[in-house]
Formats: C-alpha cells, sequence, structure tokens
C-alpha cells in the first residue's frame, strides 16, 4: 500500500480520488443522457467533491506532481465543463430546439466548452507543483458550473420570465455566454 503515498505512482491517493471524480463525470453523463436529471446532479455534486478532496490529500502529503496537475484538469474538464454544459442542454434545450435557433444555442454551448478548455490549459501552464496561488484570475471551472446549475435552478424554478420579457431559453444562453466569458476574465477570486 505504499504506492498510495509514492508521489512518482500514477496510480498514488491524489490521484486515484482524482479518477474518482472522473468516473463520477462519466456516470453523471450516463444519467443526463437517460434524461434522469436526479441521478446526473447528484454525480456531478460528488465529482465536485471528490475535486476539492483530491487537492487537500495533494498538500498534506506532498503527492502534487505534474502528471497529477494535468489529471486534475482533464477531470475538471469533464466535471466542470462538459457534464454542466450537457446538463443544461438536455434538461433546457433538447425538447425546445425547434423554439429557438438551432445555430444559436450550437454556438453558445461551443464558446463555453471552448472557454473552460482554455481556462483550464491556462492553469496548467502558470501552474507548479505544490504551490497555491492567493487567488484565481477568472473564475476557476468549478465556481463556472455551480453558476450554471444556479441558472438551472432559476429556469426550472420558472423565474426568468418574471424578471425579463424574454423566453427564459434565450436568457439561460445568455448566462451561459456570460459565464463562459467570466473564465477567462481579469477578475480575481480569493483562492479558498
Amino acid at each position: 500500500m505504499t504506492f498510495l503515498f509514492d508521489k512518482n505512482n500514477h496510480f498514488n491517493l491524489a490521484n486515484i480520488v482524482t479518477f474518482f471524480n472522473i468516473t463520477s463525470g462519466i456516470l453523471a453523463i450516463y444519467f443526463i443522457t437517460h434524461h434522469q436529471f436526479f441521478g446526473a446532479a447528484l454525480f456531478a455534486w460528488m465529482g465536485g467533491a471528490f475535486d476539492i478532496l483530491d487537492g487537500k490529500i495533494a498538500r498534506k502529503y506532498q503527492l502534487s506532481t505534474e502528471f497529477g496537475i494535468q489529471l486534475d484538469s482533464y477531470a475538471d474538464f469533464l466535471s466542470f465543463v462538459i457534464v454542466p454544459s450537457l446538463f443544461l442542454y438536455f434538461a433546457i434545450f433538447d425538447e425546445n430546439l425547434f423554439v429557438l435557433n438551432t445555430i444559436l444555442v450550437f454556438g453558445v454551448f461551443v464558446y463555453y466548452i471552448v472557454s473552460g478548455l482554455r481556462r483550464l490549459i491556462q492553469f496548467n501552464i502558470n501552474a507548479d507543483e505544490g504551490e497555491v496561488s492567493k487567488y484565481f484570475v477568472g473564475i476557476p471551472t468549478p465556481l463556472g458550473a455551480i453558476l450554471l446549475w444556479i441558472v438551472y435552478l432559476i429556469w426550472l424554478g420558472g423565474y426568468f420570465p418574471i424578471l425579463f420579457d424574454t423566453p427564459s431559453e434565450y436568457i439561460v444562453l445568455v448566462f451561459i455566454a456570460t459565464i463562459g466569458y467570466l473564465l477567462n476574465s481579469k477578475v480575481k477570486i480569493p483562492h479558498p
């Protein structure tokens, strides 16, 4: 069991927890594509919990490596960019697409996914093993995912038509694009 605390082993404890994050993301996608949104949300939030845990383990046991940094970003891309994007698409737009312009919906989702990927790549370029900066520049992808979940809950509650005189699906698209922009903005967010 010493491999769990061997920094150079790709299957050390921190990386195994990251693999649980990836597994949670894959299971969330399975449930999303089967329109079982409660199960999808459950696994998406579990992925978030594993993301918090893997970083704490890596710092506590000094398991941070370049491999772990890359693996964590791939997990973040899946759990905090792809999963919430698919969740919103299948929950809101899959059945309502005939009302909306397909190219507009496609463009907004691609913009969000590319923004998330760009943010994670830039984060990896700037990351040092074991170092934690005092703040994030641009909102981190986990916060972006949380904001997308909040947008979904507001849409689900039917609050957008009360606040805006526009079909709620268009308002959701505006929020998705805005959050995508914030991922790569100059906004500084304190690191917990």
